[in-house]
């Protein structure tokens, strides 16, 4: 297993154990998790690789179907089918058949980027973002899928990510991994981000600085106390933020590349983990994979957000 860097150097919270290795993926990007409550199934995607990965929550039943593009997320609708977010399109899934209908183009003039980060928020819309193929400095950009109709929030983004939600729904947390940052949007009654006197939309402010977290900042979830549990890609751990962006308290992951956090389980007290092995000349068996923890002794009272179904109309 990959060795994590020593909690000792790194500005953390206590430790509230380690992870569990689950579930033998091997992903080269695992990223995007979601938890189905109706189908009692954690589900996740490959990116690089255009796989859709889906298992129960203890792990077995692991399966994996071949998607045609890269995608990043599948957001669970009012329909009880999945919008899957990829490179360069917005498809409807069935998970029954897996029959796959277009929806909506994505940057389909746009050779140079894919999707990344994506999740719904309050009113059950979807924010989604995407990236240069290469990372490219500020080649990305954010979006919100609102009853059918995308606008683009904000471009000039390098790796958007951390996309989350406040329990209220009055503000948005978005990240520029390149930049080590977590901003936070405040949101009018609707769930965009409010407009200043020019109507454009208001710059989010900075909410949280972890350029020494020893990691960079990736995917994030909310939990019901108003905490962000936000994955440190090369850091081996997920720390979890006070409503006012402190860290309190961490999970360690042996892995070095966790990707994402999501809050599964019956009672939305098991914390998943995805991680990756892009980029590693040498990974060993657990990259890739998915880790969990429960937490319901270790933060009693703290659970996950039920996941809102996205609402296309």
């Amino acid at each position: 297993m990959s060795e994590s860097p020593s909690d000792e150097t790194l500005p953390s919270g206590p430790c509230l154990g380690q992870a569990k290795w689950l579930i033998d993926s091997r992903c080269e990007l695992g990223e995007g998790p979601g938890w189905d409550a109706g189908r009692s199934e954690l589900r996740w995607l490959d990116i690089l690789a255009g796989e859709l990965h889906r298992a129960r929550g203890d792990g077995r039943e692991h399966r994996v179907t071949r998607l045609a593009h890269r995608t990043s997320y599948a957001a669970l609708t009012r329909d009880d089918d999945y919008l899957l977010v990829a490179e360069n399109r917005l498809s409807r899934f069935d998970p029954q058949t897996g029959a796959t209908r277009d929806f909506l183009p994505f940057e389909a003039d746009n050779p140079v980027t894919r999707s990344n980060d994506a999740r719904v928020d309050t009113h059950g819309s979807l924010w989604l973002s995407t990236m240069g193929l290469g990372a490219e400095p500020g080649a990305g950009s954010l979006y919100r899928l609102h009853r059918g109709e995308l606008t683009r929030l904000r471009r000039g983004l390098t790796i958007p990510n951390a996309l989350c939600f406040s329990p209220d729904g009055r503000h948005a947390y978005v990240s520029d991994t390149a930049t080590g940052w977590v901003m936070r949007w405040a949101l009018d009654d609707q769930g965009f981000p409010v407009r200043g006197q020019d109507g454009a939309f208001a710059d989010p402010e900075l909410w949280a600085d972890l350029r020494q977290s020893g990691g960079g900042p990736d995917g994030a979830v909310m939990d019901s106390e108003g905490c962000l549990w936000i994955a440190l890609w090369g850091a081996g751990r997920v720390a979890r933020l006070s409503p006012e962006g402190d860290e309190i308290a961490h999970v360690r992951v042996p892995a070095r590349q966790p990707s994402c956090p999501v809050f599964g389980g019956a009672a939305l007290t098991t914390l998943y983990v995805t991680t990756a092995r892009e980029g590693m000349a040498a990974p060993e068996a657990a990259d890739g994979g998915v880790f969990a923890i429960e937490l319901a002794e270790r933060l009693p009272g703290c659970r996950g957000l039920a996941e809102p179904p996205l609402r296309l109309a």
